[in-house]
């Protein structure tokens, strides 16, 4: 008999509620999107999407499309502090807090590539809750760290101990695949300081580093005798990180350092010259990767002080997360915008982006601020440190309305506001179609292979039109036909499927719905009974 190992698990009230998401159709807003009035070379990225609504609906808008392209996912969402912020309600009740999160997570999940990675901004009141959830979300195993960032350099003193950091939880879709694909840091004069030639060695600037290594090894637990006649041998739990033969190597080519008076531990050599990088890790002061009065400064500059968000993060931090995560072209996706510095970032960087949002902040901050990126009139941030001169685009889109509507008699309906190629676009997603209007064929709306298409039309189809577009179709394709209703006399037609629509597609989706927010209030006094519930870790046998 085989005993399956326990597995940790968070449990929350209503842990078990999951939405039955509709997968909207995005419009595009050509009145709203901005482009560059002439190329600034050939990187430039024009096809950049800006998405307004309930970010929910729209990571399952994106989902068809761009499931298992996107190489790095940043988030920095409600922390559930309990304060009530300009542009967000950043008080969820726990539960709600976290199944908000789980919904999306699961979403932000399909659309990572199989090298990609999601980089969560959180803090220490839910940061825990968090690590657990993603555990389940994307694997215990592809979690890749928790970074610490600085995000204050001054003392705060309200608390009983003071918060200068907040966590950035990071994980991979496969962290093997992570660790080969991600980024070097490049070397800066914080570190080139590090590298001297106190022997005057001709190839230049060096550092010295260990050459020790953890474990026991019985061939590399040798005697090194130094210049100075001492002799070193590795420490308990230690050896040697080389074997003999090619320690003796190092040594007749100059690479061993013994210290300034020739008898100290022996320690190998490292030019400066040779540095191809630095390998990130979980520690980021702030003046390696900015602070909160960067960030804030960053946006007064842009919209003033007036209009600032409270917790806005700084472009050098976003910066050192697409260095380590992307390369040039590759898309990133920030669900939780806010004043657009994730697409900001990525745009003067050279990678794709798309952001989704959905508080007015869309057309008051983020529009203005990627236009100032897209002309060159951003001077804040990362734009001198990069060179950044301007160009590319964007796009703005838009969530479709609901497709069914309840009619007088409480009967789903198809929104009247759909017309004709709204409607195709719309069921093509439902049914997994790729919507793909033939110019030459009436019939071919859409397609899931090669052969097989669909058809969606509001007309009423007699048996003689069905038997008409099969002869169309052929048989070596399959088509499916979704219609307002239809005859079909004796059997039918070997390679046509006929739906009824609304009916069709009645059971996709809960319908009529436009916000998952959640964006609530902490509960008053009075509802303190309902929020008795069980939540912890439980482990399931």
């Amino acid at each position: 008999m085989t005993t399956r190992k326990p597995r940790l698990e968070l449990t929350w009230v209503g842990k078990e509620n999951r939405p039955k998401l509709e997968p909207r159709i995005l419009l595009e807003d050509p009145a709203l999107r901005h482009h560059a009035p002439e190329r600034q070379g050939d990187a430039d990225i024009f096809d950049n999407k800006l998405i307004f609504g309930d970010n929910l609906l729209a990571l399952k808008a994106l989902e068809q499309e761009y499931a298992g392209k996107v190489k790095c996912i940043f988030i920095d969402p409600p922390y559930n502090t309990g304060s009530a912020f300009t542009h967000y309600d950043d008080g969820l009740e726990h539960s709600l807090w976290l199944t908000m999160m789980r919904d999306r997570l699961e979403l932000l999940r399909t659309l990572l590539s199989d090298d990609g990675s999601i980089w969560i901004t959180i803090d220490d009141r839910e940061a825990h809750y968090l690590k657990v959830l993603c555990d389940e979300v994307f694997g215990r195993v592809n979690f890749v760290a928790n970074v610490v960032w600085q995000k204050r350099y001054s003392r705060e003193n309200r608390g009983s101990i003071g918060d200068a950091h907040d966590s950035i939880l990071v994980y991979a879709t496969n962290v093997d695949s992570f660790k080969s694909a991600r980024n070097l840091l490049s070397i800066g004069d914080k570190q080139k300081a590090l590298y001297k030639n106190p022997d005057s060695d001709p190839r230049g600037s060096w550092q010295s580093v260990s050459l020790l290594a953890q474990g026991y090894r019985p061939n590399q637990m040798y005697a090194i005798t130094s210049p100075g006649g001492k002799i070193h041998y590795p420490p308990e739990g230690r050896c040697w990180s080389v074997l003999e033969e090619k320690y003796l190597e190092l040594v007749d080519d100059n690479r061993v350092y013994f210290g300034r008076d020739g008898s100290g531990v022996p320690r190998r050599k490292e030019f400066l010259k040779q540095a191809n990088g630095l390998v990130p890790w979980t520690w980021w002061p702030h003046d390696e990767a900015g602070h909160n009065d960067e960030a804030k400064k960053e946006i007064h500059a842009l919209f003033g002080k007036e209009s600032a968000f409270a917790t806005p993060k700084p472009e050098r931090l976003i910066e050192r997360i697409l260095t380590i995560a992307t390369n040039p072209g590759d898309l990133v996706l920030d669900s939780f915008a806010g004043s657009g510095t994730t697409g900001a970032v990525a745009h003067k960087m050279g990678r794709r982006w798309i952001m989704v949002e959905l508080g007015e902040h869309a057309h008051t901050h983020i529009i203005p601020r990627m236009k100032k990126v897209i002309e060159g009139d951003d001077p804040g941030g990362i734009t001198k440190s990069i060179g950044w001169k301007g160009g590319g685009g964007f796009r703005y889109y838009k969530l479709a309305p609901t497709l069914l509507l309840d009619d007088a008699w409480g009967q789903k309906v198809i929104n009247p506001n759909y017309n004709a190629e709204m409607l195709s676009e719309a069921v093509c997603m439902l049914e997994g179609f790729t919507y793909a209007p033939s110019p030459e064929n009436f019939w071919q709306h859409g397609h899931s292979t090669e052969r097989d298409f669909i058809y969606v039309t509001t007309q009423h189809l007699t048996h003689d039109q069905l038997a008409h577009i099969s002869t169309l179709v052929g048989h070596e394709q399959t088509l499916l036909i979704c219609c307002s209703s239809f005859r079909i006399d004796g059997t039918g037609f070997a390679n046509l499927t006929v739906k009824k629509i609304p009916k069709a597609v009645l059971n996709k989706a809960e319908w009529d719905r436009d916000d998952y927010s959640l964006e609530i209030n902490l509960l008053p006094e009075a509802e303190k009974p309902m929020m008795n519930m069980d939540l912890g870790l439980e482990v399931e046998s």
